[in-house]
């Protein structure tokens, strides 16, 4: 099986994922927000590879200006994971200090 097969075929899981994710309604908005923008980096990803392979004749990963500017949104889905789970982490923590709080007032 070659890279673009495994590439195509990755795809389906991650809709599952995708799914289940946002169904279960437990996903902090921006973390989700951020799984979903990963399908724009696939998307951008797709045609720079033909473009690189056409214009250049080389993989993706040898074109640099190519391959930064496509991974780029990588790591945008990255920051808006990472930060969508940080701002969960933080109301939680929030929301313990208030009940821990009100606990010691009415014991």
């Amino acid at each position: 099986m070659n890279k673009d097969s495994l590439f195509a075929i990755s795809l389906f899981p991650y809709l599952g994922f995708l799914w289940f994710m946002t169904r279960s309604g437990k996903t902090p908005r921006l973390a989700l927000i951020g799984f979903y923008f990963l399908l724009i980096f696939v998307a951008v990803t797709i045609p720079a590879g033909i473009y690189a392979k056409v214009h250049y004749g080389q993989a993706l990963a040898d074109v640099d200006w190519l391959h930064g500017s496509a991974e780029a949104f990588l790591t945008i889905s990255n920051i808006l994971v990472v930060l969508g789970f940080r701002q969960a982490v933080i109301q939680l923590k929030n929301i313990k200090t208030k009940f821990e709080v009100r606990r010691e007032q009415n014991p």
